[in-house]
């Protein structure tokens, strides 16, 4: 019995695969280091969805080891800071906006 082959007759609906090179990953993964979100790199990209960045980004901070992992670690840090920043910056508006009425 011949098997069924997945997605109709070979080579009809399927793209070529792309390839990139070391350095294009390696700047789409600073990209994603950077803050901005796997979607919107991916879509910047041209990249078929955020998993593919994923991927670069485990083989990358594998390869470069213990100082890609730190390098993570502080960026998340630093993102939480922030966060943090950015909530007492608005709790200060807020109470500006409270105290600068006029008593009229």
């Amino acid at each position: 019995m011949p098997k069924k082959q997945r997605g109709g007759e070979r080579g009809t609906s399927r793209k070529p695969r792309r390839s990139y090179t070391d350095e294009f990953k390696e700047e789409a993964v600073q990209m994603l280091l950077d803050g901005h979100s796997a979607t919107s790199v991916a879509e910047r990209l041209g990249l078929s969805g955020p998993n593919i960045l994923y991927r670069w980004k485990k083989g990358i901070l594998g390869r470069k080891g213990a100082v890609a992992s730190r390098l993570e670690a502080r960026v998340r840090e630093l993102e939480a800071e922030l966060r943090r920043v950015e909530r007492e910056r608005e709790i200060l508006k807020k109470a500006l906006s409270i105290f600068g009425r006029d008593g009229s």
